[in-house]
């Protein structure tokens, strides 16, 4: 029998409280966990400014029916990570985000410097990924690949966790690794999103990935590399927000085909969206859906 919203919202908060109890024993630990309590933004005004700039102010605006195709569209990080793109399709990539004003665009770090030339004074920043798409390589390396992608120009980038790891119960060196990048991106105000890759983990690991990745004081938990067995779903987001609560963004990617995808993940929590349809998002939202997009599939 299918849920009701109302019920299948108690079913996530039921799921998440008894994960988290799990784990940590007392629910009253929770603040303890990230290194900071309810007042976290009033102290840490860099955390804050960086999660609105990036997009959370903006979903009261999305979650009713009157959300303009400028709304959605910057909501979306406008991505093109297959490694045949071209230096046309990253051209053609950043114009279309010029011209709808999308949040970003995601690129693979071979092409952030293009990119950002490519977008320069527009306002649009470069978001790039880091140990993509496995998370598999060692953490100074992460470090490495994200100071030289600042450098080149990117204002955001998205990392992936050792996913080995978590799935070893070694949570430290899992929160090590994130920590290791954020430091990186912090130093420079970057936004930092952790790529926890839902598709291969049980739903007590996507709950230990997130805390993690709040521990280590990540901006966002993001969902999918989009290149893995399967990406975003609506109850992957909803655990997700519940589990971090309102102090991290979280992004919801992979498989997002459309305007309709993207309410369904915003109204279960999530702030951005990562697609390779932005154009197509922004035209339904304007009501118009025959203007078909090149880009490719995330």
């Amino acid at each position: 029998m299918p849920y009701s919203n109302g019920e299948y919202e108690l079913l996530i908060e039921q799921i998440t409280d008894a994960i988290v109890a799990r784990l940590n024993g007392d629910s009253h630990d929770q603040a303890a966990l990230c290194g900071c309590t309810s007042e976290c933004f009033n102290r840490c005004p860099e955390r804050m400014h960086r999660i609105v700039d990036a997009g959370a102010a903006r979903i009261g605006l999305i979650l009713g029916q009157t959300g303009s195709a400028r709304d959605w569209a910057s909501l979306v990080d406008h991505t093109l990570l297959k490694p045949e793109a071209t230096d046309e399709d990253i051209r053609k990539l950043c114009q279309e985000a010029a011209t709808y004003r999308f949040a970003s665009v995601c690129v693979n770090p071979t092409w952030v410097r293009a990119a950002a030339c490519s977008l320069q004074g527009t306002g649009i920043p470069v978001c790039t990924v880091i140990g993509f798409p496995l998370g598999a390589t060692l953490s100074d390396v992460k470090a490495y690949e994200a100071r030289r992608a600042i450098f080149d120009g990117a204002r955001e980038v998205d990392m992936v966790i050792n996913v080995g790891a978590l799935k070893s119960d070694d949570d430290c060196l899992v929160e090590h690794d994130i920590r290791s990048v954020v430091e990186v991106a912090h130093e420079y105000n970057v936004t930092c999103k952790v790529i926890i890759e839902t598709a291969l983990l049980t739903d007590e690991e996507k709950v230990r990935a997130c805390l993690a990745a709040k521990n280590a004081g990540a901006d966002f938990v993001k969902t999918s590399t989009g290149f893995s067995k399967g990406g975003a779903t609506v109850a992957d987001v909803a655990l997700m927000r519940r589990t971090v609560g309102s102090e991290l963004g979280v992004k919801a990617s992979g498989g997002v085909k459309g305007l309709e995808d993207a309410r369904k993940m915003v109204e279960a929590g999530a702030t951005r969206i990562g697609a390779s349809v932005g154009v197509k998002i922004a035209q339904e939202a304007a009501g118009n859906s025959s203007i078909k997009t090149t880009s490719s599939a995330y």
